[in-house]
């Protein structure tokens, strides 16, 4: 079994736990690459999301070998055997101790900052990776789940070594693991796309199923929205989409997802929900099919995705009447800009182009906008190039293409940020960027969060 990328992982391993959901279950995600896995699977279940923070505590002269873990809340596992057979004192046990708190400690405030820790006693847990090689990790964190109270613990992955699914089906209640292959050599072998899960992104699907929560539970806060999958209507092409509108959304962006990507990404996913905040709607869907997407070529055929761009706008224009903008990442930004530029020269010259009516205002994020050339000097709309400033190739392309804008423009660059913008604070620089920048020109008159 392949999976897309853990997104997609998620969603199939999520219909093989459809039997716990009437269990209440809490969904625990080991970090980093096990929380996008999870998001899906609390999502689909209803269930609550939260992080599992543990630390092995390693022999001091050979640390790979683990004499016990700890978790959060003083929970404590200790092998007895292994700490008779390796002569590992009390003051070495202390100290391996106090180093991993420390560690603990650190990444647990990271990842859920002063959001309290799901409480556990009594409950039904799901323990979730995006896949077992040896299981020392997961079975750590299964004992540390245990001892933090849980009444059944359930180890979920995507896939697994066959030797490693059998011996922790000792030791915990159940293990749901949707592949086991027998000629196991790596996780990542399993995954068309495997690329490595920032802590931001770790920290943005935890914020989300709090806020997801915290609504359910009738707090106060900004509405974010109903998401809604919809099928797009591009030419004729149906596209998969998610659609979120907020009450009296007062404007929608359509996020152009760039190579390698889709409606699912992370980073996309964190704008579209500061976006939602603020008050407007979010649509993210997919430019290609998924045998489309097969074919590396096609994810730079830019002048294709700006066509279904296009075909998407009009979709959306059918179904509100409310400004329209639009956000492009790597090479989505090419399509954007070249979907806009469409749509100027239609208004310049009066006559019927085949392009698209009503683009607002157009948002790059490490973008590629000199793809889109010839046609840059036909964008009418408002345009806000943002950079990473260690991305230096790319601001170089970005400063070049600017200068062939002719409709207002600014380019900002975010400092120590590379071309992902996975460092601390670099993806919220970005989202507020992008807010104030449709705030401004989609809905001029509406007062801006601060």
């Amino acid at each position: 079994m392949l999976f897309t990328d853990r997104a997609d992982a998620g969603q199939r391993l999520a219909q093989a736990l459809r039997h716990l959901e009437g269990e209440k279950p809490v969904v625990l995600g080991l970090p980093r690459g096990g929380v996008p896995v999870a998001f899906e699977v609390a999502r689909a279940l209803g269930a609550p999301l939260d992080v599992i923070v543990v630390r092995k505590l390693g022999v001091p002269y050979h640390r790979e070998l683990g004499f016990g873990a700890i978790g959060e809340g003083g929970a404590r596992v200790i092998s007895d055997d292994i700490v008779r057979r390796t002569g590992v004192g009390p003051d070495d046990v202390a100290a391996v101790e106090r180093a991993e708190k420390a560690e603990l400690e650190r990444r647990a405030l990271r990842f859920r900052g002063d959001r309290p820790r799901l409480v556990l006693d009594g409950r039904t847990v799901i323990v979730v990776d995006d896949g077992i090689a040896t299981g020392a990790t997961a079975a750590a964190a299964c004992q540390v789940v245990r001892a933090q109270g849980a009444a059944r613990v359930v180890l979920a992955v995507p896939v697994g070594a066959p030797d490693a699914v059998a011996r922790l089906s000792s030791e915990v209640d159940d293990v749901v693991c949707l592949s086991v292959p027998q000629m196991f050599r790596a996780v990542g072998e399993w995954y068309d796309n495997f690329a490595q899960t920032s802590d931001e992104e770790v920290i943005t699907l935890l914020g989300q199923m709090a806020a997801r929560e915290a609504e359910g539970n009738g707090s106060e806060g900004v509405e974010e929205g109903v998401e809604e999958a919809v099928e797009v209507d591009a030419g004729g092409v149906r596209l998969a989409g998610d659609l979120t509108m907020p009450e009296g959304a007062t404007a929608v962006v359509m996020f152009a997802h760039g190579s390698g990507s889709s409606r699912r990404s992370p980073r996309n996913r964190s704008v579209a929900a500061a976006l939602n905040r603020a008050g407007l709607g979010t649509l993210l869907f997919d430019l290609l099919t998924p045998a489309e997407e097969a074919h590396r070529a096609n994810v730079f055929d830019i002048e294709t995705l700006a066509g279904r761009l296009g075909d998407a706008t009009r979709w959306l224009r059918r179904r509100t009447s409310v400004p329209i903008g639009y956000f492009g990442a790597s090479t989505g930004a090419a399509a954007a800009l070249r979907a806009a530029a469409s749509a100027g020269a239609s208004a310049s010259t009066g006559r019927e182009t085949g392009g698209v009516t009503g683009v607002g205002a157009v948002v790059s994020r490490g973008g590629r906008p000199d793809l889109a050339r010839p046609r840059l000097g036909d964008v009418r709309a408002p345009t806000l190039l943002i950079v990473g400033g260690r991305d230096t190739l790319v601001l170089d392309l970005n400063r070049q293409a600017q200068a062939e804008l002719r409709c207002e423009n600014r380019l900002e660059v975010v400092p120590g940020a590379t071309h992902l913008f996975e460092e601390p604070g670099a993806l919220e620089k970005v989202a507020d960027l992008a807010r104030d920048w449709f705030a401004t020109h989609l809905t001029p008159g509406a007062s801006r969060p601060e």
